[in-house]
């Protein structure tokens, strides 16, 4: 256990140490040069992202509610 924890302990640093230059080329990523344009739309994708994740999965919890509660009223009918 020991041994597995410093490896992970070494790994992360060196994550740490190599990833401001892991996708960068002069300071420029993936995107290219970024404007605070570029990355107020990117927050607000993120943002849209959550809320449709919220949502999508509040609807598919009270969908398994629901069959959940017909089932046991189901079992208590059969009983």
């Amino acid at each position: 256990m020991k041994r597995t924890a410093a490896a992970l302990i070494s790994f992360l640093m060196l994550m740490l140490v190599t990833a401001p230059a892991a996708l960068a080329e002069n300071g420029e990523g993936w995107a290219g040069k970024t404007s605070d344009k570029t990355v107020t739309f990117f927050c607000f994708g993120v943002m849209a992202f959550f809320v449709i994740l919220v949502i999508a999965a509040s609807l598919i919890q009270g969908r398994l509610e629901r069959r959940k509660e017909r089932r046991r009223l189901d079992l208590e009918r059969l009983s």
